[in-house]
């Protein structure tokens, strides 16, 4: 499989919470996603996007959500732990599209003030995301203690999540490039060939 064409990846800003410290995340994950080449990013923020209700009929999504999600060829999610789940604006843009996320996959990257790191979110986000139809990565990014991990200016402190975070990138081009050879070439009840 010799396919040249740039995966298209939509990074999702998993909260809209004012001064939220998961913003250093989203920033350093975007740079790691930023340094491969054979990637055209996207970036989808709750903060910017206009889900007004619950539920994904044609008033209750945005259109450049849409055009993201229907293009993309797999997501990276940084999403804060929120009283052991997700935060309410994520779940909303998430639930705003169902078909676009049919046979592609996502990378988790979770971040939390104590010490697990988003682990309970990313557990509530891999059932939500298979109900969608996405297949998830297993290769996650836990950011335990947020608060002592990056400088005043948003520098990342601990090398050792520079390799964490490139393991998870990494997977998601494997399996981003290897389920949009499968949705292009083996048909489903999904799509067509």
């Amino acid at each position: 499989m010799n396919d040249a064409r740039k995966l298209k990846i939509v990074l999702i800003h998993g909260t809209s919470r004012p001064g939220n410290r998961t913003e250093m995340v989203t920033r350093f994950v975007r740079s790691m996603l930023e340094e491969h080449d054979e990637i055209e990013l996207s970036y989808a923020d709750p903060r910017e996007m206009e889900t007004p209700l619950d539920g994904n009929s044609d008033g209750q999504k945005d259109p450049r959500y849409s055009n993201m999600t229907a293009e993309a060829d797999g997501f990276f999610i940084v999403t804060p732990e929120y009283n052991h789940g997700i935060p309410g604006s994520l779940k909303r843009l998430l639930d705003s599209e169902l078909k676009n996320y049919i046979h592609k996959p996502v990378a988790f990257a979770g971040v939390s003030a104590g010490p697990w790191g988003g682990v309970r979110a990313i557990e509530s986000l891999v059932s939500s995301v298979r109900e969608m139809g996405m297949t998830a990565c297993f290769t996650d990014v836990h950011f335990p203690k947020v608060q002592d991990l990056f400088d005043d200016d948003g520098n990342l402190l601990d090398v050792a999540f520079v390799e964490r975070t490139e393991r998870a990138v990494t997977e998601l081009i494997w399996m981003a490039r290897t389920m949009r050879y499968g949705r292009e070439n083996i048909a489903s009840r999904y799509h067509e060939v």
